[in-house]
């Protein structure tokens, strides 16, 4: 196979057509053990997601965790599967949609790291339409090497191949953009005006580990520089919410407070009302919606918790969606 792929079958018209394309982890195709396992050896076998040498952790992987771990997750999975299919792929494609009835005058589309809609078949689609310029925005507000870098790996690995390379601009972050921050207050807030209010607010993250922090990762910072903008926005005090990192993976350290240890320890704290909301993800998905809203309440529970509130993620919510169509309108000045 030749390094460089051949440019669409089309005569050559210099044109500056701009396209944004939405990129999210991945979700497999139905929440069966046999669909989660190709998945998952795809996302662990990333070593921007596994930084373990290949020759050590391959076996590892193909051997005990591939085992094991699809029927686990396809459990998962089948408690919160919508009709429509996984939440992940459901809602990351109403925001495209969204963003797309906004910005008519560009192409937009979605992709995913891992699974379909593939980066690499997503872009050809968008050559063949002509586009040359191409604003990638991963769907992760803080910027980790493990989730907006291995996102991007995969765009930069199609213009590795491009004979004709598409101009591209990326967003690695947007953790305290002033509509992603006002949208998750109004999020909160008529939760709170809906269901009433707890004790506390956790504002749980997904984790990383501590190794990757202490080689400059800056995940870390940008989850507690959210949580602070979101804590003001909301005027609570320092008493009123506790950050926390989820989703732990192996036996290495990773990133304190867990928000698992916190569910058994708070209520002995006296914390017996807890509300949960994940500012990390802007797409409910397996680790919101089975790991937090489902088995959290149950672990909450267990330990003395009387009152346990799972705030949903962004999703559809209409000030998200402004607000996505503000920073993708920020990104493209000087394209459209």
């Amino acid at each position: 196979m030749p390094h460089f792929l051949p440019e669409p079958a089309r005569p050559f018209t210099p044109q500056n057509r701009s396209a944004v394309l939405l990129l999210n982890l991945g979700t497999p195709e139905a929440p069966t053990a046999q669909a989660v396992r190709p998945y998952l050896h795809d996302f662990l076998s990333d070593p921007r997601v596994v930084e373990l040498p290949k020759l050590l952790w391959q076996p590892i992987l193909r051997g005990l965790v591939l085992t094991f771990r699809p029927k686990k997750s396809a459990h998962g999975y089948q408690k919160v599967w919508l009709p429509e299919g996984s939440p992940l792929a459901v809602f990351t494609e109403r925001q495209a949609a969204a963003l797309a009835k906004a910005l008519p005058d560009v192409a937009v589309c979605h992709a995913m790291t891992y699974g379909e809609p593939a980066v690499k078949r997503i872009i050809a689609e968008l050559k063949a339409q002509g586009i040359n310029q191409l604003l990638v925005l991963p769907l992760y507000p803080q910027y980790a090497a493990s989730s907006t870098g291995a996102a991007l790996d995969k765009v930069f690995e199609v213009l590795l191949q491009q004979r004709n390379q598409m101009s591209i601009r990326t967003i690695t972050r947007f953790y305290n953009d002033a509509g992603y921050i006002a949208a998750m207050k109004q999020q909160i807030e008529a939760y709170w005006a809906e269901h009433g209010r707890g004790d506390k607010l956790m504002l749980s993250f997904h984790g990383i580990p501590q190794a990757n922090e202490d080689k400059g990762d800056p995940y870390s910072y940008e989850c507690r520089q959210t949580a602070t903008l979101l804590a003001a926005a909301l005027g609570l005090s320092e008493n009123d919410y506790i950050v926390s990192f989820q989703s732990r993976f192996g036996k290495a350290k990773w990133i304190e407070p867990s928000t698992q240890t916190l569910f058994d320890e708070l209520p002995k704290q006296g914390i017996t009302k807890l509300d949960v909301f994940c500012p990390g993800f802007v797409s409910d998905c397996l680790e919101t919606m089975e790991e937090i809203a489902i088995t959290g309440r149950e672990q909450f529970h267990a330990a003395g918790g009387t009152q346990y509130h799972y705030i949903p993620c962004l999703n559809t919510n209409e000030a998200w969606l402004e607000a996505l169509t503000s920073l993708a309108r920020q990104h493209l000045q000087g394209w459209m």
